[in-house]
């Protein structure tokens, strides 16, 4: 694991993302892993690059990809303007969990968050992960509010 590194993702890495976000139980009811990928992922991918207030992260042990976060950044006017990072769509390769990654990925993620001077992390995560919400709270990631969504 002292070959992993933290780092911006490139649009060489897309397949490997995509693979990471489809490989589990709800990942395999909404993505759709295939080569060549559906343009949709390679347009969503354009646009998050594009945006200075959006980071896809990645693990990297070399060629292989073994996990991926988004982290968008978001100015707010309450709590004096300050701003938010929210951090999404985190996923560690199954065969390569419990090792670490996703804890160096997720310390990278608040640590960027701390640099771009956020005063909040936020995140959500599916009621049905109970392991990744033990997960989540070892950061200390309080249960603070209930999220609503609306599919449209």
């Amino acid at each position: 694991m002292d070959d992993l590194t933290m780092r911006e993702a490139t649009a060489e890495d897309l397949p490997q993302i995509i693979k990471l976000l489809a490989e589990d139980v709800l990942g395999s009811q909404r993505e759709e892993y295939r080569l060549p990928l559906p343009s949709c992922y390679t347009d969503a991918f354009q646009s998050i690059a594009a945006d200075k207030n959006n980071v896809l992260l990645v693990a990297s042990d070399g060629k292989t990809i073994t996990g991926c976060l988004q982290i968008t950044f978001t100015q707010y006017l309450s709590h004096k303007g300050s701003i938010r990072a929210t951090i999404e769509n985190v996923r560690v390769a199954s065969e390569r969990r419990n090792l670490g990654i996703g804890t160096k990925l997720m310390q990278y993620a608040i640590n960027l968050a701390k640099e771009r001077g956020c005063s909040i992390v936020q995140l959500t995560t599916d009621k049905k992960r109970t392991d990744v919400h033990r997960f989540y709270k070892r950061f200390g990631f309080l249960d603070t509010h209930k999220g609503m969504k609306l599919p449209i």
